[in-house]
Protein backbone atom coordinates (compact mmCIF):
# COMPACT_ATOMS: atom_id res chain seq x y z
CA UNK A 1 0.00 0.00 0.00
CA UNK A 2 1.24 3.72 -0.20
CA UNK A 3 1.92 5.58 2.69
CA UNK A 4 3.92 8.41 4.34
CA UNK A 5 6.90 6.89 6.16
CA UNK A 6 8.64 8.90 8.78
CA UNK A 7 12.38 7.43 9.00
CA UNK A 8 14.33 10.50 10.73
CA UNK A 9 12.84 13.09 13.02
CA UNK A 10 12.77 16.69 11.83
CA UNK A 11 10.16 19.17 9.40
CA UNK A 12 8.17 18.58 6.98
CA UNK A 13 10.65 17.44 4.85
CA UNK A 14 11.01 14.16 6.74
CA UNK A 15 7.71 13.04 5.22
CA UNK A 16 7.87 10.66 2.66
CA UNK A 17 5.66 8.65 0.43
CA UNK A 18 6.83 4.67 0.23
CA UNK A 19 5.36 1.53 -0.61
CA UNK A 20 4.69 -0.29 3.00
CA UNK A 21 2.93 -3.91 3.29
CA UNK A 22 -0.45 -3.52 4.09
CA UNK A 23 -1.21 -3.69 8.16
CA UNK A 24 -2.18 -6.73 9.84
CA UNK A 25 -4.74 -6.21 12.60
CA UNK A 26 -4.44 -8.18 15.69
CA UNK A 27 -7.38 -9.23 18.79
CA UNK A 28 -9.58 -6.08 19.45
CA UNK A 29 -8.55 -4.35 16.63
CA UNK A 30 -10.24 -3.18 13.21
CA UNK A 31 -8.68 -2.72 9.32
CA UNK A 32 -10.03 0.11 8.15
CA UNK A 33 -9.80 0.91 4.31
CA UNK A 34 -9.28 4.56 4.07
CA UNK A 35 -11.23 7.28 2.16
CA UNK A 36 -9.72 10.44 4.23
CA UNK A 37 -6.95 10.88 6.90
CA UNK A 38 -6.97 13.77 9.18
CA UNK A 39 -4.37 15.97 9.47
CA UNK A 40 -3.33 17.94 13.21
CA UNK A 41 -1.38 19.92 13.68
CA UNK A 42 0.20 17.37 16.47
CA UNK A 43 1.03 15.69 13.57
CA UNK A 44 3.89 18.29 12.99
CA UNK A 45 4.86 18.02 16.60
CA UNK A 46 4.83 13.45 16.27
CA UNK A 47 7.17 14.38 13.11
CA UNK A 48 9.59 16.28 15.19
CA UNK A 49 9.62 13.76 18.62
CA UNK A 50 8.53 16.94 20.38
CA UNK A 51 4.68 15.80 21.21
CA UNK A 52 3.38 14.62 24.50
CA UNK A 53 3.79 11.30 23.80
CA UNK A 54 7.34 9.90 22.21
CA UNK A 55 7.53 8.26 19.58
CA UNK A 56 9.78 5.42 17.74
CA UNK A 57 10.97 5.34 14.02
CA UNK A 58 10.18 4.05 11.79
CA UNK A 59 6.85 5.87 11.59
CA UNK A 60 3.47 5.90 9.32
CA UNK A 61 1.77 9.45 11.18
CA UNK A 62 -1.49 10.36 10.99
CA UNK A 63 -4.09 9.88 13.86
CA UNK A 64 -7.36 9.67 12.82
CA UNK A 65 -9.16 8.12 9.75
CA UNK A 66 -12.45 7.94 8.40
CA UNK A 67 -13.78 4.59 6.06
CA UNK A 68 -14.78 1.07 5.48
CA UNK A 69 -14.32 -1.66 8.02
CA UNK A 70 -13.99 -5.35 6.65
CA UNK A 71 -17.90 -5.31 7.29
CA UNK A 72 -19.07 -2.94 5.10
CA UNK A 73 -19.92 0.13 8.39
CA UNK A 74 -18.50 3.18 7.57
CA UNK A 75 -16.16 4.35 10.84
CA UNK A 76 -14.09 7.27 11.77
CA UNK A 77 -11.39 6.05 14.22
CA UNK A 78 -8.57 6.98 16.54
CA UNK A 79 -5.69 4.92 14.99
CA UNK A 80 -2.56 6.63 17.30
CA UNK A 81 -0.46 6.18 14.27
CA UNK A 82 -0.75 5.19 11.00
CA UNK A 83 -2.94 7.05 9.23
CA UNK A 84 -1.24 8.66 6.27
CA UNK A 85 -1.77 5.67 4.38
CA UNK A 86 -4.43 3.85 2.01
CA UNK A 87 -5.38 1.33 4.96
CA UNK A 88 -4.85 1.55 9.00
CA UNK A 89 -5.03 -0.29 12.17
CA UNK A 90 -7.56 0.91 14.86
CA UNK A 91 -8.40 -0.28 18.02
CA UNK A 92 -12.04 -1.35 17.97
CA UNK A 93 -12.95 0.37 20.96
CA UNK A 94 -11.61 3.38 19.29
CA UNK A 95 -14.08 3.87 16.40
CA UNK A 96 -17.25 4.63 16.03
CA UNK A 97 -19.70 4.76 13.04
CA UNK A 98 -20.71 7.79 11.15
CA UNK A 99 -24.40 8.95 10.67
CA UNK A 100 -25.09 9.04 6.80
CA UNK A 101 -25.61 12.89 7.23
CA UNK A 102 -22.31 13.79 8.21
CA UNK A 103 -19.50 13.48 5.40
CA UNK A 104 -15.98 12.80 5.55
CA UNK A 105 -14.63 15.58 6.20
CA UNK A 106 -17.30 16.63 9.02
CA UNK A 107 -16.33 13.57 10.89
CA UNK A 108 -12.57 13.82 10.89
CA UNK A 109 -13.42 17.08 12.42
CA UNK A 110 -15.47 15.97 15.22
CA UNK A 111 -13.26 12.96 16.33
CA UNK A 112 -10.11 15.40 17.49
CA UNK A 113 -10.93 19.19 17.04
CA UNK A 114 -14.61 18.61 17.24
CA UNK A 115 -14.27 16.61 20.89
CA UNK A 116 -11.16 19.24 22.13
CA UNK A 117 -13.31 21.79 21.64
CA UNK A 118 -16.37 19.82 23.44
CA UNK A 119 -13.84 19.03 26.15
CA UNK A 120 -12.47 21.91 26.66
CA UNK A 121 -15.83 24.03 26.93
CA UNK A 122 -17.84 21.66 29.00
CA UNK A 123 -15.31 19.86 31.16
CA UNK A 124 -12.18 22.50 31.42
CA UNK A 125 -13.90 25.80 31.51
CA UNK A 126 -17.48 24.85 32.32
CA UNK A 127 -18.91 27.58 30.39
CA UNK A 128 -21.89 29.21 31.86
CA UNK A 129 -24.39 30.82 29.78
CA UNK A 130 -23.61 34.70 29.12
CA UNK A 131 -20.01 34.17 30.04
CA UNK A 132 -17.18 36.01 28.02
CA UNK A 133 -15.22 33.36 25.49
CA UNK A 134 -11.95 34.09 23.99
CA UNK A 135 -11.18 31.59 21.21
CA UNK A 136 -7.33 31.97 20.23
CA UNK A 137 -6.57 30.73 16.57
CA UNK A 138 -10.03 30.73 15.85
CA UNK A 139 -10.01 30.06 12.33
CA UNK A 140 -8.47 26.48 12.95
CA UNK A 141 -9.78 23.38 13.38
CA UNK A 142 -10.85 23.64 17.08
CA UNK A 143 -11.27 27.34 16.71
CA UNK A 144 -13.90 27.22 14.46
CA UNK A 145 -15.85 24.85 16.11
CA UNK A 146 -15.05 26.32 19.78
CA UNK A 147 -16.85 29.54 17.93
CA UNK A 148 -19.68 27.38 16.80
CA UNK A 149 -20.05 25.54 19.67
CA UNK A 150 -20.15 28.57 22.40
CA UNK A 151 -22.68 30.26 20.74
CA UNK A 152 -24.89 27.36 20.60
CA UNK A 153 -24.76 26.62 24.09
CA UNK A 154 -25.05 30.49 24.95
CA UNK A 155 -22.14 32.22 25.78
CA UNK A 156 -22.53 36.10 26.17
CA UNK A 157 -19.45 37.79 23.96
CA UNK A 158 -17.12 35.87 21.72
CA UNK A 159 -13.98 36.86 21.17
CA UNK A 160 -11.99 35.59 18.14
CA UNK A 161 -7.80 36.04 17.61
CA UNK A 162 -6.65 35.11 14.25
CA UNK A 163 -3.49 36.56 11.76
CA UNK A 164 -5.58 37.84 9.25
CA UNK A 165 -8.20 39.61 7.71
CA UNK A 166 -9.65 36.96 5.80
CA UNK A 167 -9.38 34.78 9.04
CA UNK A 168 -10.92 37.00 10.94
CA UNK A 169 -13.87 37.53 8.72
CA UNK A 170 -14.49 33.62 8.64
CA UNK A 171 -14.67 34.18 12.50
CA UNK A 172 -17.12 36.58 12.62
CA UNK A 173 -19.20 34.63 10.30
CA UNK A 174 -19.11 31.67 12.71
CA UNK A 175 -20.56 33.62 15.54
CA UNK A 176 -18.07 35.32 17.19
CA UNK A 177 -19.15 39.21 18.08
CA UNK A 178 -15.62 40.40 17.50
CA UNK A 179 -12.13 39.59 15.67
CA UNK A 180 -8.23 40.78 17.09
CA UNK A 181 -5.64 40.53 15.29
CA UNK A 182 -3.29 37.61 16.62
CA UNK A 183 -0.37 40.19 16.15
CA UNK A 184 -1.39 42.39 18.79
CA UNK A 185 1.43 43.88 20.85
CA UNK A 186 -0.40 44.18 23.80
CA UNK A 187 -2.84 41.09 23.63
CA UNK A 188 -3.88 41.71 27.46
CA UNK A 189 -5.21 44.89 26.46
CA UNK A 190 -6.89 44.33 22.93
CA UNK A 191 -8.93 41.42 24.87
CA UNK A 192 -10.22 43.86 27.43
CA UNK A 193 -10.94 46.53 24.66
CA UNK A 194 -12.77 43.70 22.66
CA UNK A 195 -14.99 42.85 26.02
CA UNK A 196 -16.44 46.81 26.11
CA UNK A 197 -13.84 47.20 28.74
CA UNK A 198 -14.30 44.35 31.45
CA UNK A 199 -11.96 41.35 31.49
CA UNK A 200 -12.93 38.00 30.01
CA UNK A 201 -14.25 35.02 31.87
CA UNK A 202 -12.91 31.74 29.35
CA UNK A 203 -9.78 31.52 27.24
CA UNK A 204 -8.73 28.84 24.98
CA UNK A 205 -5.48 28.95 24.23
CA UNK A 206 -3.14 26.70 21.64
CA UNK A 207 -0.42 29.58 20.73
CA UNK A 208 1.53 29.48 24.24
CA UNK A 209 4.45 32.44 24.60
CA UNK A 210 3.35 35.99 25.68
CA UNK A 211 -0.16 35.29 24.31
CA UNK A 212 -0.36 33.18 26.95
CA UNK A 213 0.94 34.95 29.80
CA UNK A 214 -1.65 38.37 28.38
CA UNK A 215 -4.32 36.03 28.30
CA UNK A 216 -4.07 35.03 31.52
CA UNK A 217 -3.52 38.75 32.70
CA UNK A 218 -6.53 39.46 30.98
CA UNK A 219 -8.90 37.58 32.97
CA UNK A 220 -11.51 38.49 35.66
CA UNK A 221 -12.40 37.09 38.81
CA UNK A 222 -12.96 33.71 38.46
CA UNK A 223 -11.86 33.63 34.76
CA UNK A 224 -10.61 29.92 33.54
CA UNK A 225 -7.89 29.48 30.73
CA UNK A 226 -7.81 26.19 29.07
CA UNK A 227 -4.37 25.31 27.26
CA UNK A 228 -4.44 22.44 25.13
CA UNK A 229 -1.04 23.16 22.43
CA UNK A 230 1.63 25.53 22.14
CA UNK A 231 1.97 26.13 18.27
CA UNK A 232 4.77 28.97 18.62
CA UNK A 233 6.76 26.21 20.00
CA UNK A 234 7.64 28.93 22.44
CA UNK A 235 6.54 28.33 26.20
CA UNK A 236 4.73 30.64 28.57
CA UNK A 237 6.04 31.91 31.51
CA UNK A 238 6.08 29.82 34.82
CA UNK A 239 3.07 30.97 36.96
CA UNK A 240 3.12 30.74 40.42
CA UNK A 241 0.26 29.47 42.87
CA UNK A 242 0.20 32.16 44.49
CA UNK A 243 -0.43 34.77 41.75
CA UNK A 244 -3.38 33.03 40.92
CA UNK A 245 -4.97 34.09 43.80
CA UNK A 246 -4.51 37.89 42.61
CA UNK A 247 -8.38 37.12 40.56
CA UNK A 248 -8.95 34.21 41.55
CA UNK A 249 -8.11 32.44 38.25
CA UNK A 250 -7.86 29.00 37.26
CA UNK A 251 -5.22 27.61 34.33
CA UNK A 252 -5.73 24.21 33.10
CA UNK A 253 -4.71 21.85 30.63
CA UNK A 254 -6.24 19.41 27.99
CA UNK A 255 -5.12 16.20 26.06
CA UNK A 256 -7.51 14.25 24.44
CA UNK A 257 -5.54 11.26 25.04
CA UNK A 258 -7.06 11.62 28.79
CA UNK A 259 -10.47 11.39 28.14
CA UNK A 260 -10.48 7.29 27.96
CA UNK A 261 -9.38 6.99 30.76
CA UNK A 262 -12.37 9.15 32.31
CA UNK A 263 -15.22 6.71 33.63
CA UNK A 264 -17.93 6.37 31.38
CA UNK A 265 -17.78 6.97 27.33
CA UNK A 266 -17.16 10.60 27.47
CA UNK A 267 -16.40 10.47 23.70
CA UNK A 268 -18.91 8.47 22.83
CA UNK A 269 -21.28 11.30 24.43
CA UNK A 270 -19.29 14.13 22.93
CA UNK A 271 -19.56 12.62 19.29
CA UNK A 272 -23.00 11.34 19.27
CA UNK A 273 -23.94 15.27 20.76
CA UNK A 274 -21.29 16.75 17.76
CA UNK A 275 -22.81 14.66 14.80
CA UNK A 276 -26.85 15.66 16.20
CA UNK A 277 -25.39 19.18 15.92
CA UNK A 278 -23.92 18.74 12.11
CA UNK A 279 -27.24 16.71 11.03
CA UNK A 280 -29.11 19.29 11.95
CA UNK A 281 -26.95 22.31 10.20
CA UNK A 282 -26.25 23.42 13.53
CA UNK A 283 -22.19 23.25 13.50
CA UNK A 284 -20.22 23.20 10.31
CA UNK A 285 -16.83 21.72 9.79
CA UNK A 286 -14.75 24.04 7.57
CA UNK A 287 -12.90 22.56 4.83
CA UNK A 288 -9.27 23.74 4.77
CA UNK A 289 -8.53 22.07 1.80
CA UNK A 290 -7.70 18.42 0.73
CA UNK A 291 -3.76 16.99 -0.31
CA UNK A 292 -3.69 13.69 -2.00
CA UNK A 293 -0.99 11.73 -0.07
CA UNK A 294 1.85 12.94 -1.75
CA UNK A 295 1.24 15.98 -0.43
CA UNK A 296 1.35 15.42 2.89
CA UNK A 297 5.17 17.83 3.30
CA UNK A 298 3.16 20.67 1.39
CA UNK A 299 0.00 20.44 4.06
CA UNK A 300 2.36 20.48 6.71
CA UNK A 301 4.07 23.57 5.38
CA UNK A 302 1.02 24.94 4.79
CA UNK A 303 0.18 24.26 8.50
CA UNK A 304 3.30 25.36 10.22
CA UNK A 305 2.69 28.86 8.19
CA UNK A 306 -0.89 29.71 9.29
CA UNK A 307 -1.59 29.50 5.52
CA UNK A 308 -4.52 27.39 6.25
CA UNK A 309 -7.62 27.40 8.12
CA UNK A 310 -10.46 24.63 9.36
CA UNK A 311 -9.72 21.06 8.30
CA UNK A 312 -7.16 19.74 6.41
CA UNK A 313 -7.53 16.22 5.21
CA UNK A 314 -5.47 13.98 3.02
CA UNK A 315 -6.87 11.64 -0.04
CA UNK A 316 -4.66 8.36 0.09
CA UNK A 317 -5.95 7.64 -3.46
CA UNK A 318 -3.81 10.45 -5.09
Amino acid sequence: MRAIQITEFGGPEVLRLTDLPDPEPGTGELLVEVSRAGINYADTHQAENSYLSATSLPLVPGGEVVGRAADGRRVVALCGTGGYAERAVAPTAMAWEVPDAVDDVAALGMIVQGATAWVLLRRNVHLQPGESVVVHAAAGGVGTLAIQLARAWGAGRIIATASSEEKRRLALELGADVAVDAGAEDMKAALIEANGGRRVDVVLEMTGGTVTDQSLAALAPFGRLAFYGMASRVPPRPVRPESLMSHSTTISGMWLAHVFRLPGDVMGTALKELFGLVADGRLRVISGGEYGLSEARRAHEDMRARRTTGKLVLDPAR
